[in-house]
């Protein structure tokens, strides 16, 4: 499968290192070329969430570049409001101007599709777990293992979607969290409410549940 699905990120690539919480304190003093610093930091991993979000039918239209860059201008218009989070939490708050700013195009480029957005959109503005479903299936469909053709990853992609969404929500998140977006534990903890050991219980069980579900859709997708 997807090396994604196999390898979490690196440790040093979470946004407690002492050179973010460093950046995040002279941010807070009103320092802007340290703001652009820390963006470039955290720019791989944000580059990683958008690819990861964006919906199936804009892959390939839009480019995450421009995404970022997009999403940067409006940082640098709220960087007035840095000082509300904690150095540690400073990743969450670029990730949450970069969610907007994909949610946006979204509804520009997909409001006026049948299919309706809420399936797309969460209430409180974030994404929607029928979103994530669909943006899981598309991923975990592009590995070495699935069909070549267009039609049938799509088709194989339609299957894991079914399957994802009788998920449990919640693992559904933490999954899509960890591993495609490459948050720490703690980081998901935070973002949806939750202790860490409540995080990390879900995180091992929504994995255990996704390689039932890979070996449920693609039969000997982990080998024997």
């Amino acid at each position: 499968m997807s090396d994604e699905i196999q390898k979490p990120a690196s440790p040093s690539e979470h946004s407690g290192s002492a050179e973010s919480v460093e950046l995040a304190r002279r941010i807070a003093q009103g320092d802007c070329a340290a703001l652009g610093e820390l963006f470039a930091l955290y720019r791989p991993r944000l580059w990683r969430m958008v690819t990861f979000r964006m919906h199936p039918s804009l892959q390939g239209r839009i480019d995450a570049d421009d995404v970022l860059q997009d999403a940067w201008l409006r940082a640098v218009e709220r960087i007035q409001h840095f000082f509300e989070v904690e150095g540690e939490s400073s990743f969450l708050w670029f990730r949450s101007i970069v969610t907007q700013t994909l949610l946006d195009l979204h509804r520009f480029h997909l409001g006026t599709q049948k299919r309706s957005m809420s399936r797309e959109l969460s209430m409180d503005q974030g994404w929607g777990l029928g979103s994530t479903s669909s943006c899981l299936a598309f991923h975990l469909s592009d590995s070495g293992r699935s069909p070549s053709s267009n039609a049938s990853r799509a088709e194989l992609s339609k299957q894991l979607d079914s399957v994802l969404m009788g998920m449990n929500d919640v693992d559904r998140e933490v999954l899509a969290l960890r591993h495609f977006e490459s948050l720490s534990n703690g980081e998901v903890a935070k973002l949806l409410g939750m202790t860490e050991q409540g995080a990390s219980l879900r995180y091992v069980r929504a994995l255990g549940r996704l390689k039932q579900i890979l070996e449920q859709v693609i039969p000997g997708a982990f080998g024997s």
